[in-house]
């Protein structure tokens, strides 16, 4: 079978699959190799991981012949253990391991990561490298965590960068999309575990939200909203609230303990700004059975268990879709969300559940949120190829006006000068690019389009 995506709508070259077991064997690929990239988790939604694909996606050019002199690497297989830093409050760990391995690992050690996406099936270098988020007001995104990288660089030579040591470049390096070599190892900065309790509150009037904003925002440590855009109401509040440090006790995992335990409402009662607290655990998609999600209803367990929305231990989502997510300065959030929900007939069609996070600052080159902090604005689109592209463009007309910049890793229409403009270093990442792989062995049609184009 042709190798896919996640969502099955980007089909991948036909190029081998190399999973090396060392570094060396690494390098030996990446120098015999024309054409290099590194394949994770397959959760983006367009083509940034493929050296050349077909994809389902209007703005997508068609894939080629099998060329002999490319390759994909995994690094699954990679031997790299985790080792733990205490005197830096750091962990070094395989580039290719998924945030759910590599978690339930730091919590057994009493430590933790300050932010987790929210499928903890993606690999961490993956996520990383195309500015993946999760949520909180006050939270970077998840590559903010990054202090250290080890990569194999064009020439099959092996490079580490730090934040300490190498400034602007590392700035560029983090964010990266796969373009400066194969990252086999990446350090995180950690703190210590802490345990969290998860609250869901249904029907918010949008009225409210939007008179109150940045006060639902700051309710928790970190805050979802999944509207649909219909009825003036945003379906679900999610809210996850950090207890305090981790001590080994009283904690209930994602297990059937916690699917019976007593509701309990949020810090703020049974009401948030209109929102009802909800009774029983819920999926963020109407109709869906909550099963994969982490628990709620209050119940108090370890971080790692209560940042993501979905379990590790589940599969990553009960229905297949395709998402679009877009970010904006949080100045400009709720004009920007009003532009949306008048979206409302053109959406209803084709829509699953749209989320919203909100992401701090960071001064990461390609990150969306560099020089400001913004609101993630996500789409879970139906399998409806022509319906989604065909709203794709008015939601990023609706969005142009307040400096929106796609999420590198999923579905957009946007023209590659606008995608650029928005980033003042992309100069300087183009140049950086070029100095890494002046031959252009990771560049690939995404590159391209949007770096290059």
């Amino acid at each position: 079978m042709p190798l896919r995506n996640w969502s099955e709508n980007v089909q991948f070259s036909s190029a081998p699959i190399h999973a090396p077991e060392t570094t060396e064997e690494v390098q030996e690929i990446v120098r015999a190799s024309r054409k290099v990239s590194v394949l994770g988790a397959r959760h983006s939604f367009n083509d940034v991981a493929a050296i050349d694909a077909q994809v389902e996606d209007a703005t997508a050019r068609p894939g080629k012949a099998e060329d002999s002199s490319w390759a994909y690497i995994s690094l699954e297989k990679l031997h790299a253990p985790i080792e733990f830093d205490s005197s830096r409050g750091t962990v070094t760990c395989n580039a290719g391991i998924t945030y759910g391995e590599l978690c339930q690992q730091m919590h057994e050690e009493g430590a933790a990561l300050h932010n987790m996406a929210s499928l903890p099936h993606v690999t961490v270098a993956g996520a990383c490298a195309t500015g993946t988020h999760g949520s909180g007001d006050g939270n970077g995104n998840l590559a903010t965590a990054v202090v250290g990288l080890e990569l194999v660089t064009a020439d099959g030579g092996l490079r580490t960068l730090s934040r300490g040591e190498d400034g602007d470049a590392f700035e560029g390096a983090v964010v990266a999309l796969g373009g400066l070599g194969v990252v086999t190892r990446i350090t995180l900065a950690t703190e210590p575990a802490y345990t969290m309790q998860q609250y869901v509150y249904e029907n918010l009037p949008a009225a409210a939200l939007y008179e109150h904003f940045d006060e639902v925002m700051s309710s928790a440590y970190s805050v979802s909203l999944f509207p649909d855009w219909q009825d003036g109401m945003v379906n679900q509040v999610w809210l996850k609230h950090r207890t305090g440090p981790s001590d080994g006790t009283a904690c209930i995992g994602a297990g059937s303990m916690a699917r019976e335990a007593t509701p309990q409402t949020g810090p703020g009662g049974e009401e948030l700004f209109g929102a009802t607290a909800g009774r029983a655990e819920l999926n963020h998609v109407a109709n869906l059975p909550p099963d994969g999600v982490t628990p709620q209803l209050g119940v108090r367990g370890p971080w790692h268990e209560r940042l993501p929305h979905f379990r590790a231990d589940s599969e990553p989502a009960s229905v297949v879709e395709l998402e679009s997510e877009y970010f904006v300065p949080r100045a400009h959030a709720v004009p920007a969300l009003k532009a949306v929900e008048g979206l409302r007939d053109l959406l209803e069609p084709v829509l699953l559940i749209s989320e919203v996070r909100s992401i701090a600052a960071d001064r990461l080159w390609l990150s969306q949120s560099y020089g400001t902090p913004t609101l993630g604005i996500h789409f879970s689109w139906k399998m409806d190829w022509e319906g989604v592209h065909r709203v794709m463009p008015e939601v990023e007309e609706a969005l142009s006006p307040y400096g929106v910049r796609p999420h590198w890793g999923k579905l957009f229409t946007l023209p590659a000068a606008q995608v650029q403009a928005a980033y003042p270093k992309m100069d300087d990442f183009r140049k950086l690019l070029e100095a890494y792989d002046p031959g252009g062995k990771f560049r690939n049609g995404f590159l391209d389009r949007y770096i290059f184009g």
